[in-house]
């Protein structure tokens, strides 16, 4: 049985714990916290084992709350971290535990890839290339942004390959999480230079994809507006709502008003999290006109990137076929029932 260490109970790190504790093939050792605060609490009242740097043992000690070890007696004991900690501390993390400790790691999409302070020399995407992770010891998981656009353009890459010239795309981004205390200002902000071009750039290399993001005032979900433009005319709706019908982790809607109708149904269905784990096409605001697709969708920000650690974790330690793979998954995170249910109401 394979032993997981989750470094980090945020809004990513405690969705990994509660699927990874599903998983009967996963020995999770436990979680690492590095704040005596609520969400310690929570973690220990869940059953987990509890880490914690060697340098707060003080202030977890005031504040009575108990603590198996230290992050290092987590790590040794493990075969494999999924680094969930603060954006930014994959690096340090790497440097002064992973690679001392020769643990295998796996970071999330805010991490670098390049330069200084690169964490890994690959960004994992399961549709776009499940098995090459395989014989990495360091591996980025892409974002939830990056995450959701692999999903949809591999599948027209696949079907309608060298006719397609360019993808343009616009992240409609949410401010903060549902679970987060940050204020939600009354702005819309546009990022300068979006590392999402990049990253999907990546593992899909050669295309011609050109990124804008933007942040609006919303907690629920991101959406994502992409244009993709053919040498010839572009194919009809239908063809193309045809081809995601399948795909793993894609529903597709037709009534939704907007993605708080989606988020609102996921809470009221009882969804863990309140997750859908997936992206949502909306056929309804779709259009193909001349040599232009248009295709909307909007994309679960923080339970995407849950089943893809997953998938991550199966590649790289277990080594399954992806079919395999994704009926793993799908046991664990019941992506099937809910993309029914999703259909079904906003059909």
């Amino acid at each position: 049985m394979v032993k997981l260490f989750i470094n980090g109970y945020g809004n990513i790190g405690r969705r990994l714990a509660s699927a990874f504790d599903l998983d009967r093939e996963i020995d999770l050792v436990g979680i690492a916290k590095y704040k005596p605060d609520e969400r310690a609490k929570e973690a220990i009242s869940k059953g987990y084992k509890l880490f914690i740097p060697r340098s707060i043992e003080r202030e977890f000690k005031n504040n009575k709350l108990e603590f198996t070890g230290f992050l290092e007696d987590a790590i040794r004991e493990s075969d494999i971290v999924i680094d969930a900690s603060k954006e930014g501390l994959g690096y340090q993390n790497k440097r002064k535990l992973y690679l001392p400790l020769k643990k295998m790691a796996i970071f999330q999409g805010g991490e670098d890839r390049e330069g200084k302070y690169s964490v890994a020399d690959i960004i994992h995407n399961s549709r776009v290339n499940y098995n090459k992770v395989i014989g990495k010891s360091y591996v980025i998981q892409g974002s939830c942004n990056v995450s959701g656009m692999g999903r949809v353009i591999q599948p027209l890459i696949d079907h309608f390959g060298d006719r397609i010239i360019r993808y343009d795309v616009t992240l409609i981004r949410r401010w903060a999480d549902l679970e987060d205390l940050n204020e939600v200002k009354d702005s819309i902000q546009w990022d300068k230079s979006p590392h999402h071009q990049d990253d999907v750039k990546d593992f899909i290399p050669n295309i011609k994809l050109y990124v804008d993001a933007y942040k609006v005032p919303s907690r629920m979900m991101h959406l994502h507006q992409m244009a993709i433009r053919f040498k010839d005319k572009a194919p009809t709706k239908n063809e193309v709502l045809e081809i995601f019908e399948n795909e793993f982790g894609v529903s597709i809607l037709n009534s939704a008003k907007g993605t708080a109708d989606i988020r609102k149904k996921a809470l009221e269905m009882g969804f863990l999290h309140g997750d859908t784990n997936m992206i949502h096409i909306h056929q309804e605001v779709m259009r193909s006109q001349d040599d232009i697709l248009k295709i909307s969708y909007s994309d679960d920000q923080t339970g995407m990137v849950i089943p893809e650690n997953h998938l991550l974790v199966q590649s790289l330690l277990f080594k399954k076929p992806r079919k395999k793979a994704l009926l793993h998954t799908d046991k664990i995170f019941d992506l099937s029932k809910k993309k029914k249910v999703l259909e079904e109401e906003f059909k």
